[in-house]
This record gives structure tokens, sequence and C-alpha cells, in this order.
């Protein structure tokens, strides 16, 4: 049998995280659609949940963070859209998003730019 691709295996990733933050917050499928203001359908959860779906859109990640109380910038790098933050911290700050701030800008907010700055490439790119 050949082995999962790796898209295969990130999305398998991903949908266990988010199976462990709605058991964590003890959520249905249903509970969590209607929480996202049915932005993300249950259905649609539970293909993520199962590894059906690879690249969910920063929209549903940011909805199911905010649903879950997680950070927006992990299920990013679940998703792949962002590299893991060890890898982050091993990089030189110049020319990265701290670049751009006015006055001082924390390791949070510095993440969130990063998230925001891969979301507008992968639009740009789907143009």
């Amino acid at each position: 049998m050949p082995s999962p691709s790796p898209d295969l295996s990130q999305a398998q990733a991903l949908g266990k995280y988010l199976a462990s933050l709605r058991a964590a917050k003890g959520y249905t499928l249903r509970e969590v659609e209607d929480a996202t203001g049915k932005e993300v359908s249950n259905a649609y959860l539970s293909q993520l949940e199962h590894g059906r779906i690879n690249k969910p859109s920063p929209n549903v990640l940011h909805s199911l963070a905010s649903v879950y109380g997680a950070a927006y910038e992990k299920l990013m790098e679940k998703a792949g859209y962002i590299t893991p933050l060890a890898e982050h911290s091993q990089r030189a700050k110049h020319g990265r998003a701290a670049t751009f701030a006015i006055g001082d800008i924390t390791e949070e907010e510095e993440e969130a730019l990063l998230a925001y700055l891969a979301f507008y490439r992968q639009t740009k790119e789907e143009k």
C-alpha cells in the first residue's frame, strides 16, 4: 500500500488537532456550526476532522480559531499556510513583518502579520 501524500498527512494532522479542540470544548459538530454563524457546516467540519480536506480557507480557520479559543496562527501552520513557529524563531528578523512595524511589536502580533501575509500571497497566486 502506498504511503499517504504529504498533503494528506498534513490534512490528517490538522483534522486530529481540530477534533481535539472541539472535544476539549465539549462541542458537537452542530454546535460548532451554530457558533460560526453557519460559516462552517457540520458536514464540512466532519470532513476536515477526518482529513478529507487538504486546504481549508484561512477564513474557515479563523472562524474555528475564534470558536475554539485557539491560536489562528497555529491553525494556519497546521494547514500549511505558514511555516512552523520554531522555524520563524531561527531566522533573522530583518526583512520580516517586524520591519514594517511602527513602535514595538509583540511576537504574537508579528505572527498574526505573517499569517495575514501568507494569506494575502495565496490569494494573489489564485488570481
